[in-house]
């Protein structure tokens, strides 16, 4: 039955020489009408032909470069459908690293950056993960390590900041100061500003920072980041806040050879108009670089503790539950405005409250203005009842959450307690309404890298053991589907991408070890060997 629908496929395309030739594979194609073959014909970076062996291996001819794959397992390329790439890539470039489990380690190379950094100028640290760390980084460690500058070391959600105090002190904000809307300076028992700022409180602070990123910048940090995620067998990625620069920044490394894997870039709602007034919206682009959404924030963050909830985080004083970053018509008004001009809208909503109020705002634009197949996204999509996913059924919305986060972020877990993790990042009931979830890993946030997400899924244990929602368990083949083929639908590419048959991109990973024979705790483990984009290995180990 195999050969039969490969052979289907080949009349059609047999007349054209094959330029590549995969063959003893273990390929897992995520083609049901095929869903197992052992080799494949490239030409023209995609997909010739799949199928077995004695069916792929006569279209050779001298010309072709043949290649053994030694009987390696094989996946098509995975996608990303919510990262910020050139983002992350130009931290790379400009800040000071701090994913480190050691506040000493941390204070050290701000200390070294600081004597580097002329007077006056801010010492910027990225990555920080106070869920790693035996206590959250506080302002007096920041003021220890680095006295005489003005120092910022965000959270690698991107939601949350820890400043020191001469910072504040440009930035006049004082123990009496209140929090601005959809932000917070935080303080401790005694009212005094522990140094942590969240969502709106920091642009107090980046509002003092002078940004001295060049063009040359983003297209070094697009190169670097995608040479990165090729390294972990993500091929494609979903840009979720591109701004004009960074849309640039993809567009230069791609001219320059080298762009590692393609984008599809949500546009931030502070960029629309720019992108409107040029007459573009969704769709436009090519195969390496295309535009997405409209990207809007209707709450904050779940590592960061700052996503709008219905019930209070457990352990934070005063009933906290959250922060609102958008009201109802900010999120009508501009997402009206972008769907009757051709976009899709994504929207950042991870408390229930969040996407109760994105919903709302969805259903009444879809009434108001109804159009064929809008592919609404909710990006996160993060805690859930069963009335919202109802109601997201109607609208055959589509969640794109981040599963690794059980995994990675299972040290925080404990603000939202065993039983709301059984809504959290909820796979399984999203599979089981016939919705269509992606997968990812909103780099920085979390690591890019998509066996985290399939042990994640499949286990809903974190790094220590600890289980988070057994109930949302899936297995490895829907798992695979998620960060494959729902991605490539999240973003009106699933005739380009996401498996592996004649047509479609030539983008695949090769592995190591078996994923289907690894105990699902061990998934992690499997290397990725090479990576291939369009035809041509992007990633060789």
């Amino acid at each position: 039955m195999q050969g039969m629908s490969t052979l289907l496929a080949l009349p059609v395309l047999r007349t054209e020489e094959p330029e590549t030739l995969l063959y003893n594979g273990n390929i897992w194609t995520v083609d049901e009408a095929q869903p197992r073959a052992q080799a494949v014909a490239i030409r023209s970076g995609r997909f010739l032909a799949v199928g077995s062996n004695a069916e792929v291996l006569p279209l050779a001819t001298a010309r072709t470069r043949k290649i053994d794959l030694a009987f390696k397992s094989v996946l098509p390329g995975f996608n990303d459908a919510h990262a910020h790439p050139v983002e992350s890539g130009v931290q790379h470039l400009r800040k000071v690293a701090c994913d480190t489990d050691s506040i000493e380690k941390i204070q050290a190379v701000l200390h070294q950056r600081a004597l580097q950094t002329p007077p006056g100028e801010w010492v910027l640290g990225f990555l920080y993960d106070d869920g790693k760390t035996p206590r959250p980084i506080n302002r007096g460690d920041l003021d220890a390590a680095v006295p005489d500058h003005p120092v910022l070391v965000q959270h690698r959600g991107g939601h949350t900041a820890f400043v020191n105090s001469l910072a504040l002190q440009l930035a006049q904000v004082k123990d009496q100061t209140p929090d601005p809307a959809g932000g917070r300076f935080e303080h401790d028992a005694a009212g005094h500003l522990t140094g942590f700022v969240g969502d709106a409180g920091m642009q107090v602070f980046f509002k003092l920072i002078s940004n001295k990123n060049r063009r040359e910048d983003y297209r070094q940090g697009a190169a670097l980041i995608s040479k990165l995620f090729a390294t972990k067998g993500v091929t494609s990625a979903c840009d979720a806040d591109a701004s004009t620069e960074d849309v640039q920044g993809y567009q230069d490394a791609r001219d320059s050879g080298k762009l590692a894997m393609r984008l599809y870039c949500h546009v931030s709602a502070a960029s629309l108009d720019h992108f409107m007034a040029a007459g573009m919206h969704t769709g436009f682009g090519d195969e390496w670089v295309r535009i997405g959404g409209v990207k809007q924030y209707a709450d904050g963050s779940i590592s960061e503790r700052t996503a709008w909830l219905s019930q209070p985080y457990i352990g934070i004083p005063n009933n906290y539950v959250g922060l609102q970053l958008s009201s109802r018509e900010q999120l009508y008004e501009t997402g009206r405005k972008a769907h009757e001009a051709g976009w899709q809208l994504a929207t950042h909503a991870n408390g229930d409250l969040a996407i109760d109020r994105i919903l709302g705002v969805y259903e009444q634009i879809h009434r108001e203005l109804p159009r064929k197949d809008p592919r609404f996204r909710v990006e996160h999509c993060t805690l859930l009842t069963d009335a919202l996913i109802h109601r997201m059924q109607a609208l055959q919305l589509i969640p794109a959450p981040f599963s690794s986060y059980v995994y990675f972020h299972g040290d925080v877990m404990h603000f939202y307690g065993q039983e709301r993790t059984q809504h959290m990042f909820p796979m399984r009931s999203f599979l089981d309404a016939g919705l269509r979830p992606t997968d990812s890993s909103d780099y920085t946030a979390s690591p890019a890298d998509p066996m985290m997400w399939l042990q994640s899924q499949l286990t809903r244990t974190d790094m220590k053991g600890n289980v988070w929602g057994a109930n949302q368990r899936i297995t490895l083949q829907e798992a695979i589907h998620c960060g494959t083929v729902n991605g490539a639908y999240a973003a009106f590419e699933e005739g380009l991408k996401g498996s592996i048959q004649p047509g479609q991109l030539a983008d695949l990973v090769v592995f190591a070890q078996d994923p289907f024979k690894a105990d699902p705790s061990e998934l992690l483990k499997i290397r990725v060997e090479r990576t291939m984009v369009g035809g041509i290995w992007k990633y060789e180990s």
